[in-house]
């Protein structure tokens, strides 16, 4: 039995989407509002977010090896209870200087 891929196109609508073992690689979302969706079990390695809004996000459970973030507002931003700007005070003071 052959399986073809096909392509569902949503725009400008509203509506719930409830994805259950299913396979989306190659997909793109632009300008959607994802607010309150959740992801579990979801494989998200080699994707890219671009200008997102992510403020209230919790990220538990996840491979985070490799991500890179670069050119974000990371304001009260915490990694296992500690918060990012503590981590960066004390990774900049151990610094050598001039590197």
């Amino acid at each position: 039995m052959m399986s073809t891929e096909q392509a569902i196109k949503l725009e400008r609508i509203k509506q719930r989407v409830e994805a259950t073992d299913a396979d989306l690689s190659g997909s793109t979302f632009t300008d959607v509002n994802l607010a309150g969706s959740a992801f579990d079990d979801v494989n998200l390695a080699g994707a890219t977010i671009n200008n997102a809004a992510l403020s209230g996000l919790r990220i538990s459970d996840a491979n985070l090896s490799g991500a890179v973030i670069v050119q974000c507002a990371t304001d009260g931003m915490t990694i296992n209870g500690i918060a990012l700007s503590d981590l960066l005070a004390v990774y900049q003071a151990a610094r050598p200087k001039g590197a």
